[in-house]
């Protein structure tokens, strides 16, 4: 049975609170078919937050290590918060009706068109409906539900903005079609590729796909891949859908040495504007402005010092001034900034407002009063 190609994995997360999952049997007009559907809030869902949407198929084997992922990263700051659907497609071999296609033509069979209208027309929109979702969507398959997903780049906008492909069995041309898709989008798109080894990598066009995904130099296409030669046809999932999840979100991750090294301190623009690029990509991709990071402004200060970088160090003071009105950062790095400028006056006049508030990180009341000390020495005040 082609469905044996997929079974119960090894290692499934299993550990989900039912306050956290909910399951239900959805009535689709479209495919005229009752269908087993999942659904994963984070624990502290509010309406005053967006989340971006996760669709899963093959949901039975999937959906358990996804909401696992997800749990994880972002509870560490590597990822938003997310929902996540599952549609299950095991019994009576519904993922070969749901995903087939025309070995002609490649195009999805009249039962695959019902059911990209089932997810695109139904399900997201009945998320959308009912919950506070942000734009940003992704998709992730196996085999042939992996080649389904490839379908939603065909509209003058994906449908999607993220794919995870986990060793896809690919329609007639798809190697060719996808990455000539991707060229033409005028659209961010995270493409993730994992294959299960050498053999799987070099059949159905999965090789030729990659190295034609590699050859599209565009800003806007953001592709990986991983191939994993130890890992059969069912371990490759668990090998790889952690990194993958990893890089899709990696520019919500806070900045990191290498990045700090490699990216900022050798650029040549302003040190703040690396910061502003960051948290702008964020809130584009995913719909909502996510607060910047104490990890985030150490670094950003650091590489002010490192590059006196003056001006960027007077931007920075005014953005911790908004997210973090309580402590004495803003009114500190302020100080620093008067104080490089050779503003002795106004120096001393911040740092004692700095003095005043919450301490936060290294800066402490101390190392306030040793800067009002050293002004009032050196200049008599």
């Amino acid at each position: 049975m082609r469905s044996a190609i997929i079974v119960v994995l090894s290692f499934l997360f299993t550990q989900l609170s039912f306050a956290q999952v909910t399951h239900e049997i959805f009535e689709s007009f479209k495919l005229q078919e009752r269908r087993n559907v999942s659904y994963y809030f984070p624990e502290d869902y509010t309406p005053e937050k967006r989340y971006p949407v996760v669709v899963v198929l093959d949901a039975e084997y999937l959906f358990d290590q996804v909401v696992a992922n997800a749990k994880f990263y972002s509870r560490f700051e590597g990822m938003p918060e997310v929902i996540v659907v599952g549609i299950d497609q095991h019994a009576n071999d519904l993922r070969w009706e749901d995903c087939a296609f025309e070995e002609g033509t490649g195009l999805p069979t009249e039962k695959g068109k019902l059911f990209y209208e089932f997810i695109g027309m139904e399900i997201v929109p009945y998320l959308d409906t009912k919950f506070s979702t942000a734009p940003f969507r992704m998709f992730i398959g196996y085999g042939i539900t992996a080649n389904f997903g490839n379908y939603f780049l065909f509209k003058d906008r994906s449908f999607f903005d993220a794919f995870i492909s986990i060793a896809p069995r690919l329609a007639p041309e798809m190697e060719v079609r996808v990455p000539e898709r991707l060229l033409a989008l005028d659209q961010q798109i995270f493409y993730h590729l994992i294959t299960g080894g050498n053999k799987q990598k070099s059949q159905d066009g999965v090789g030729i796909l990659d190295q034609n995904l590699k050859s599209v130099q565009k800003p806007t296409l953001h592709y990986s891949f991983d191939a994993y030669p130890e890992a059969g046809e069912l371990s490759v999932v668990t090998y790889g859908l952690g990194k993958a999840w990893e890089k899709m979100f990696e520019i919500f991750k806070p900045i990191t040495p290498k990045e700090y090294k490699e990216q900022i301190l050798t650029s040549e623009e302003p040190v703040i504007k690396y910061l502003e690029d960051k948290y702008g990509t964020i809130e584009e991709l995913f719909g909502f402005r996510k607060d910047v990071s104490l990890n985030d402004i150490m670094a950003i200060y650091a590489a002010t010092r490192k590059k006196e970088d003056f001006e960027s160090l007077k931007a920075l003071s005014d953005l911790c001034k908004k997210q973090y009105p309580d402590t004495m950062m803003g009114f500190y790095f302020e100080g620093e900034y008067y104080e490089h400028l050779g503003e002795a006056k106004k120096a001393l006049r911040t740092f004692e407002k700095a003095f005043g508030m919450q301490e936060i990180d290294f800066l402490t009341k101390e190392l306030a009063l040793e800067k009002i000390d050293a002004l009032k020495a050196d200049f008599g005040f």
